[in-house]
């Protein structure tokens, strides 16, 4: 159960960090939602694809399994690539939401029943506040992730209203030969359809291209080679 409350450095003057992922509620994840923000960066290392939420709505997500409850890029409490997603990198922290005449304020809120929370200092955890209440490097690094989020909503929800439009998207399923230890089935899941993109007219592209959404995709479709990272490294665990 979730236990977020607004942050602030007098009664949380203590608060740590553990820096261990794999107490971290997104661990055993298979995905996570991605952001076009970070398409570039994270495409040199998850297949980046679309989900359906609970809405039926578009997300993008970066697979880090391929079945349900698997992480490979999770080892013990270390993350083993070099770009780590936002939602991700942003610990156990979120952005809350107030209205104050008319004007929406942000501020970073904790979730206090979060594992990776503590007060006491560990040999893996960092300071949220500086002794004398300043913020550390850490928590503005949080700052500027959550702000990042907060800013990509409107972004990621124009990216797939623009694909809709122009029927880019399309269901794929993949099945996995794991070399002896029998075959996996991905499915569930959705990528951008080629063939629609490339019968797109100029005006389409056109469009695509002054809203920043073609770079998207780009970034998209090259991701789909990092499946085969996935599939070494599963078999490695095998």
């Amino acid at each position: 159960m979730a236990n977020h409350v607004l942050l602030n450095n007098v009664e949380h003057k203590d608060l740590k960090v553990i820096q261990d992922f794999s107490l971290s509620p997104d661990a055993k994840r298979m995905c996570v939602a991605a952001f076009p923000v970070e398409a570039r960066h994270a495409q040199a290392h998850y297949p980046l694809v679309f989900a359906k939420d609970g809405e039926g709505n578009f997300q993008m997500v970066a697979l880090f399994g391929l079945e349900q409850g698997e992480n490979l890029f999770l080892d013990d409490d270390k993350w083993h690539a070099s770009y780590r997603p936002l939602v991700i990198e942003k610990g156990p922290f979120l952005i809350g939401r107030s209205n104050t005449d008319g004007q929406e304020r942000l501020s970073i809120h904790v979730d206090m029943d979060d594992p990776r929370v503590v007060s006491e200092p560990l040999d893996n955890s960092v300071d949220v506040f500086l002794p004398h209440g300043g913020n550390s490097e850490y928590i503005d690094n949080v700052a500027n992730v959550l702000s990042t989020l907060h800013e990509s909503q409107a972004s990621h929800g124009q990216f797939i209203a623009a694909l809709e439009v122009n029927n880019l998207i399309e269901s794929f399923v993949v099945d996995i030969d794991l070399d002896g230890n029998g075959t996996n089935r991905l499915s569930g899941f959705y990528t951008i359809n080629e063939d629609v993109l490339k019968s797109l007219g100029k005006d389409a592209l056109g469009d695509l291209h002054e809203k920043g959404h073609l770079n998207t995709i780009y970034m998209m479709l090259a991701s789909m080679s990092q499946l085969s990272t996935l599939v070494t490294l599963k078999k490695e665990r095998a």
